[in-house]
């Protein structure tokens, strides 16, 4: 700020002075003891209407809260049991599936196991037996791939065979449809296995069929 600013500002101070009665500024700046107890009583009663208001809201916003609360409880419950009814209703659909998958591997097996044990008759290919033979190996061997990929599915599916033959029988994952006698073995010990059964995810997808001794 350059002198002449400075002496401008000094001037103007001066002339503000001099055109202002400073006594009558500071005894007109004195409150008077009747108002300002008059003023001080009614902030008094407007920090007290303020107190109640805020109690009041801090009474409202609890009980939203406490609201607020209890239907995020019922709806967290809900969601856990829509999402437990999904699931049963996913088992359920997917076990009708296994099982439509597993009766059609066991069509599989039973044709394979023709194949298996069919010979041909030489005077039915007197005339083309290499290559009757050559096709009936082919498709052997296309059967055995199939079958293959129907038992890798089902694994992927965690669904596994029930093992039967030669163990006591098992009512819960067996069911014996058959009963032979034989000194030999012990009773109650399954024979044979008539149809194959499963395990989806440790629980029984279907019952295997078996034979059982009886003494």
């Amino acid at each position: 700020m350059s002198d002449a600013q400075k002496q401008r500002l000094l001037e103007e101070f001066q002339h503000y002075l001099e055109q202002t009665d400073l006594e009558q500024v500071h005894e007109g700046a004195q409150p008077d003891l009747q108002t300002l107890l008059g003023e001080m009583a009614g902030l008094k009663a407007e920090v007290k209407a303020e107190s109640r208001h805020f109690k009041t809201t801090l009474d409202t916003l609890g009980d939203a809260l406490a609201t607020l609360g209890a239907d995020n409880k019922a709806l967290t419950d809900q969601l856990a049991l829509h999402k437990t009814q999904l699931q049963q209703q996913r088992n359920e659909v997917l076990r009708a599936v296994l099982l439509e998958l597993v009766d059609v591997y066991d069509r599989l097996t039973v044709g394979f196991g023709v194949l298996q044990n069919y010979r041909p008759v030489a005077a039915l290919f007197s005339h083309s037996k290499k290559q009757d033979v050559d096709f009936i190996g082919s498709f052997k061997e296309g059967q055995s791939m199939t079958l293959r990929r129907f038992e890798q599915l089902l694994q992927r599916h965690r669904v596994v065979p029930i093992d039967c033959v030669g163990k006591m029988l098992d009512p819960r994952t067996m069911s014996a449809v058959e009963v032979v006698h034989d000194a030999k073995r012990d009773n109650g010990v399954v024979i044979e296995e008539l149809r194959r059964g499963f395990l989806f995810e440790d629980q029984v997808l279907r019952l295997a069929e078996v034979k059982v001794n009886k003494l």
